[in-house]
């Protein structure tokens, strides 16, 4: 079972103590700066646990198609690594985790990223294309800039993997719900419970669940399983629709704080 000497910020806002604790997303750059900061400012102080802002890529294997299309219209309006940054760095009210692929990361280079990515008061990172047996490298240059490395454990992780991926954590552990890419789901899996319940016996890390969430429902369901709640393409279409998310966002809370 991981732990940490002294736990970090990240890992301390999501310490749920009976709730579910929210983490919003935001596609950095959409609909465009000014508005996807405003928004993550939103969420920061509307109650949000931590907020996950992703930098986009060009070949984002692990998303749906309503992430890959915000994020191709925040790299026509010019979003890049060092903007996103910029934009993390005006964010207060709740740890930002920034969500990235490892290209990025590597043509920006890894130290001068979280050297970056400190000053703008980043907490941690998560990037869903490194793995943690491959991680060390750029997860101990994270970690030497006092950053949290976040890893993914999916439906179909073995129980040896789990463990470590498990151990390389920290900040939390993310559980992907689903197999296959992000998207709001009308119903999450009966076995994800089983799933998180046994993330939570490999792991001191609060446990946040993220791929399919979009529903009070599902917020209920994750109750006595996860600590979080990662949502995200439910959020972005809200957007999309030029509908507003933060009334979303207010709905999920309440289900987070067993209010409906």
């Amino acid at each position: 079972m991981s732990s940490s000497v002294s736990s970090s910020r990240l890992e301390q806002s999501l310490r749920s103590e009976g709730e579910v604790r929210l983490i919003p997303y935001v596609m950095a750059g959409f609909p465009d700066y000014r508005a996807s900061l405003e928004l993550a400012q939103e969420f920061a102080t509307g109650g949000a646990g931590a907020i996950e802002i992703g930098i986009p890529f060009s070949d984002p294997l692990a998303d749906g198609p309503v992430i890959q299309a915000v994020g191709q219209r925040a790299l026509d309006q010019g979003m890049t690594v060092a903007r996103a940054l910029e934009l993390a760095a005006q964010v207060s009210g709740a740890p930002v985790v920034l969500m990235t692929y490892l290209n990025p990361v590597l043509a920006y280079r890894p130290a001068r990223f979280a050297a970056d990515a400190a000053a703008a008061g980043v907490a941690g990172v998560i990037i869903p294309d490194l793995s943690a047996e491959e991680a060390a490298p750029i997860a101990g240059v994270l970690k030497d800039a006092g950053l949290d490395s976040v890893f993914l454990v999916a439906p179909t992780t073995d129980g040896d993997r789990m463990t470590e991926i498990c151990r390389h954590s920290s900040g939390f552990v993310y559980c992907v719900t689903l197999t296959g890419t992000t998207g709001a789901r009308t119903e999450l899996p009966e076995t994800l419970g089983g799933l998180l319940d046994r993330v939570r016996r490999s792991t001191s890390l609060p446990v946040a669940a993220g791929f399919g969430i979009s529903r009070p429902e599902h917020i209920h369901a994750l109750r006595g399983h996860a600590d979080a709640a990662v949502v995200a393409s439910a959020l972005m279409a809200e957007v999309m629709a030029g509908r507003d998310p933060l009334q979303l966002m207010s709905t999920l809370l309440a289900a987070c704080r067993s209010e409906v």
